[in-house]
């Protein structure tokens, strides 16, 4: 088979390599890639949200199937556009998307299913938000944009003033374009949070190892919000009761809420779930695999992920048995200083071989550039230096050994990555 991934972050070139250990798979493509992955797939400098240039590079190079990897393309519909030229895809239709792009529709959803999710108002005028505010006067509270914001429309206001700052930021700074044109104002969740990556035909759902992100740029989650830091998987709060709990109350009822909207929901469905004293509850969907998730969670894939996407295209995910290797994995992101705000890009990076990879690592490239044979940084999140091992100990040492090899300079990573977790296991 010959496969294009959309997309060019630490996300893709995962998929990538996991892609590339398949023996059905002849040829391997990436639109726009970046250098990392330059060396396991050719690239091609179109941009992730240029369906029409997707598309004509797709025929141009007569693949069998294209994998839609990042939010953005989903929800303006590239699999919709692949599929009316007749290409095979993996990611959900336009329609289905919305679960992601569109926070005020996945709340509706939810309360209209009774998926356990916070407490929530909507909406469109900021002075309503601050008034609701005011008279609630409850605090943390959270406050998201309704649409996408590169995993930063999120704000978590300890108090009145941060509320209305972010109130205003979001919807008459318009921060986020026009994603901030509506506001969700919720309330804040406390326990230990859980992403599970599931994939799913639109009948059948089939979760992924579960795993734990690390979203504030500094240790102790100190910091602003970022894309994620880093991973670990398998999550150690999330029990096979919980698990088994989490699929009847939330994983079932989603994809069948979704198929009786008439927005059946194909390919990988992320739960972002918090684990509260109330039982567990959906903090967000994403409508395609996380990113730094998806770096821990495939290199424990067994199953021929080839295969896995072809069930899904036929509606047959459930007559496939999904293996997963034992053991660990730990992911520790190599970010560029300044980030999540200003940073520099264009700096060299030392310790890398050849291929962009170091001893006992996958290293992943979110944002990297080659010149000539010299990588340079050219995004916020550079690396995610990722291990596998019999124990979380181990992977994340192992992982850490590998950090301290690579550097690029005001190189900012976190030190504390899968702490909790550790805690949990002890």
């Amino acid at each position: 088979m010959k496969i294009l991934v959309v997309g060019g972050g630490g996300r893709e070139h995962a998929i990538v390599m996991k892609l590339a250990e398949s023996p059905q798979v002849e040829a391997l493509y990436c639109a726009p890639g970046n250098g990392g992955i330059a060396k396991y797939a050719k690239c091609f400098p179109v941009k992730a949200t240029d369906i029409d240039g997707m598309v004509k590079l797709a025929k141009e190079l007569a693949v069998d199937l294209v994998f839609v990897a990042p939010d953005d393309p989903l929800v303006l519909g590239m699999a919709d556009a692949m599929q009316a030229e007749g290409f095979m895809t993996f990611g959900p239709k336009k329609n289905a998307a919305i679960l992601e792009g569109s926070k005020v529709f996945s709340k509706e959803l939810m309360q209209k299913y009774h998926i356990p999710t916070a407490e929530y108002r909507v909406f469109d005028k900021p002075q309503e938000a601050e008034a609701y505010l005011k008279e609630k006067n409850e605090y943390p509270t959270v406050i998201k944009a309704d649409g996408l914001a590169l995993g930063k429309g999120v704000v978590i206001a300890q108090n009145e003033q941060e509320a209305f700052d972010a109130i205003a930021s979001i919807m008459e700074d318009k921060i986020f374009g026009e994603s901030g044109s509506k506001v969700v104002i919720e309330e804040f969740l406390t326990g230990p949070e859980v992403s599970v990556l599931s994939f799913t035909d639109g009948k059948t759902v089939k979760p992924m190892v579960s795993s734990m992100d690390h979203k504030r740029a500094l240790d102790g989650d100190q910091g602003l919000n970022t894309g994620g830091m880093g991973t670990v998987a398998p999550n150690p709060y999330y029990t096979p009761e919980i698990a088994q709990q989490c699929m009847d109350t939330i994983f079932l009822p989603t994809i069948r809420a979704m198929q009786e909207e008439g927005r059946p929901f194909t390919g990988c469905l992320y739960f972002g779930l918090m684990l509260t004293p109330k039982g567990p509850k959906v903090i967000e969907y994403n409508c395609r695999f996380g990113d730094p998730e998806t770096q821990v969670v495939l290199p424990l894939l067994d199953t021929d992920l080839v295969d896995i996407m072809l069930a899904i295209w036929n509606g047959t995910l459930d007559q496939l048995d999904i293996q997963w290797k034992d053991g660990c994995a730990a992911c520790v992101v190599m970010a560029s200083g300044g980030y999540p705000k200003k940073y520099a890009t264009g700096l060299p990076i030392a310790g890398l071989d050849e291929n962009g990879q170091t001893a006992n690592c996958f290293v992943y490239h979110a944002g990297t550039k080659l010149d000539g044979d010299t990588f340079l940084t050219a995004g916020g999140r550079v690396l995610g230096v990722t291990a596998t091992a019999a124990t979380l100990p181990e992977a994340l040492d192992t992982a850490y050994v590998g950090v301290k090899t690579i550097s690029f300079q005001d190189a900012h990573y976190r030190k504390d990555i899968g702490q909790r977790a550790l805690k949990a296991l002890s």
